[in-house]
């Protein structure tokens, strides 16, 4: 039906067929502009130095500022188990330090060998212009000034 409303009502005849093809060609090219989340992993270990430590803490506030969640998964081996807690602390600093880019989505908690726990970036995050979209925005002003 075309138009139901009309005296007499307009239909259009088509090809039912054909019309499910165009609809699943349409879903299909929906489905493929959808993006994603993603999880990046970062690995750490309970003994991992300042400047490694730091290098990591960066990527993590990387992941978070592109709109990716964070999987932190502290790797505990052979007698660093005895000391979980060590390893529970450093994480737990680790969040707390890039808690003004992402929150907490899943607390930390033991998996066989692995402490783990997952960050979600804020919601106004993912959402800042690309460094070229920026760029090309500053030169429009100072054109158009």
């Amino acid at each position: 039906e075309i138009s139901p409303t009309a005296v007499p009502p307009v239909c259009k005849i088509m090809d039912y067929g054909k019309y499910l093809y165009e609809l699943n060609k349409k879903m299909h090219e929906q489905r493929k502009h959808q993006k994603g989340t993603k999880i990046k992993e970062v690995k750490l270990r309970p003994r991992t130095d300042r400047h490694d430590y730091d290098f990591k803490k960066n990527h993590v506030v990387r992941f978070l500022d592109e709109g990716d969640k964070v999987k932190l998964v502290m790797v505990f081996r052979g007698r660093e188990m005895a000391h979980a807690n060590l390893g529970r602390q450093k994480l737990e600093k680790l969040i707390q330090e890039v808690a003004d880019h992402g929150a907490l989505e899943m607390r930390p908690f033991m998996e066989g060998r692995a402490l783990i726990a997952v960050l979600a970036p804020k919601p106004q995050a993912g959402k800042r212009p690309a460094k070229a979209d920026a760029a090309k925005s500053e030169a429009d002003e100072a054109a158009n000034a």
